[in-house]
């Protein structure tokens, strides 16, 4: 599957969507992600089933500090509209295929029941 450019109008819908999505925040400048980018393009074509995003920080800028990147390359992972992943850096090929592989494996009911019990523990400090 190719990958996705995401701006600030298709990116919530985007990452908010059933199934996995992975979001490479990038700059064409980024010598890092200069050398990130065909390793990711490469896990793109081999998980089909994931939806590959890219987002340009330099033409996203907005997006970019309202997700809190303040390094790039960061790759985030959502699940089933959750962030369950965020790292800034470059990865190795195998290192991708284990955040893909454990992002797969996550138990989502328990990863929703966590944020609930986190909520509730929000609120009632704020009570």
């Amino acid at each position: 599957m190719p990958t996705v450019d995401l701006t600030a109008e298709d990116f919530e819908k985007t990452v908010t969507a059933p199934g996995i999505t992975l979001v490479d925040f990038w700059a064409a400048w980024c010598g890092p992600c200069q050398q990130f980018g065909p390793i990711y393009d490469k896990a793109s074509d081999a998980n089909t089933d994931v939806t590959f995003a890219k987002v340009d920080t330099d033409a996203q800028q907005a997006l970019a500090g309202a997700m809190g990147i303040t390094s790039i390359p960061t790759l985030m992972a959502f699940r089933d509209g959750v962030r369950v992943f965020s790292q800034p850096g470059a990865l190795p090929g195998a290192a991708l295929d284990q955040v893909i592989t454990a992002v797969r494996e996550l138990d989502m009911e328990d990863v929703h029941k966590q944020i609930a019990e986190q909520e509730a523990a929000h609120a009632s400090d704020e009570a």
